[in-house]
């Protein structure tokens, strides 16, 4: 059965908001959670950005949920310190935790000064840092030159067993390589199409573990609300790779998407007032294969979302 659980968007929710609508989730009937990691937020009109690994910590001990979330190491993040962090929270909360690696993207690594490398060099010190990561958790003395340098690192404190590590993938391509390595993968929606040669790319090149998805979706009690709700905090965020990948700056994020329509908006977010529509797009998702979940409300007011989906959708989708 699919397993249906919330998104905590962190470039648009202040933490402690965002951690009283966790707690809200998990009485509302959700069951599990997970979260962006991101330095800066995709548009002004959004206006936050916390430190993700600080508030994991918060929000593992205030709920009994499982919690992932979806990080990039090489360049903002030495692979070692990420591998430290799973570590810690993996032996303070046993089986609850996970992390999605990803290549990134720059608008939250340019912070670093260096170079914005090509996606193939992206996707091969990816490799690599999943390498460092998984043999640290293991217990193993790492040292490391590559597109990465390590030197003698090794983790004191880590947990019995492994947190998962999942692969991050938008492209067949991604899903395809993450099979290799990762313990699942997640992606976000996008048309059926898509999402059904995801997940075959995935498991038909040996992918274990289970296949997740981040659904966009703006619910309010009028359609009219829903969209401006989605069209004023979503709309920078309809650009596929390479843009999403490659711009720099908030400011870029709102000029581009300065005349982006509703219609552009609804291609990415699964917008309605009708709670029957929603039911039948998660009911889609699961259909096709998706073993977790995940809902992102894309407005920046969780609590009616997470009491209206949680008394008349999740006891509809059980």
């Amino acid at each position: 059965m699919t397993e249906y659980g919330i998104h905590a968007s962190h470039e648009q929710i202040p933490p402690a908001d965002l951690l009283t609508a966790m707690v809200a989730a998990e009485r509302a009937g959700f069951a599990s959670a997970m979260c962006s990691d991101h330095f800066s937020p995709w548009s002004e009109r959004q206006g936050q950005s916390a430190f993700a690994w600080s508030w994991l910590g918060a929000a593992l001990q205030a709920t009994g949920l499982t919690f992932g979330v979806v990080t990039a190491p090489g360049q903002r993040y030495h692979p070692a310190i990420i591998a430290q962090a799973i570590g810690t929270l993996g032996a303070m909360f046993p089986g609850r935790f996970w992390a999605a690696l990803g290549s990134g993207e720059y608008s939250n690594e340019h912070i670093t000064g260096e170079p914005w490398p090509r996606k193939e060099v992206r996707d091969a010190r990816l490799r690599e840092c999943v390498d460092v990561i998984r043999d640290l958790l293991d217990g193993e003395d790492v040292t490391h030159d590559g597109l990465v340098t390590v030197d003698r690192a090794r983790l004191w404190t880590r947990p019995r067993t492994r947190p998962p590590l999942i692969g991050a993938a938008v492209s067949t391509g991604t899903a395809a390589r993450c099979a290799e390595w990762a313990d699942g993968m997640i992606t976000v929606n996008a048309p059926e199409d898509h999402l059904r040669q995801m997940i075959a790319a995935y498991r038909d090149a040996g992918g274990r573990g289970p296949v997740c998805l981040q659904v966009h979706l703006s619910w309010a009690p009028t359609e009219d609300e829903a969209e401006a709700v989605a069209h004023d905090q979503w709309r920078s965020n309809v650009f596929g790779p390479p843009v999403s990948w490659d711009l720099e700056l908030v400011e870029h994020f709102d000029v581009v998407s300065e005349h982006v329509t509703v219609e552009q908006v609804r291609s990415v977010v699964n917008v309605s007032s009708d709670l029957d529509r929603h039911v039948e797009w998660l009911r889609g998702y699961a259909d096709l294969g998706f073993d977790r979940v995940y809902l992102h409300h894309v407005g920046q007011d969780l609590l009616p979302f997470v009491e209206t989906f949680g008394a008349k959708v999740l006891p509809r989708l059980h």
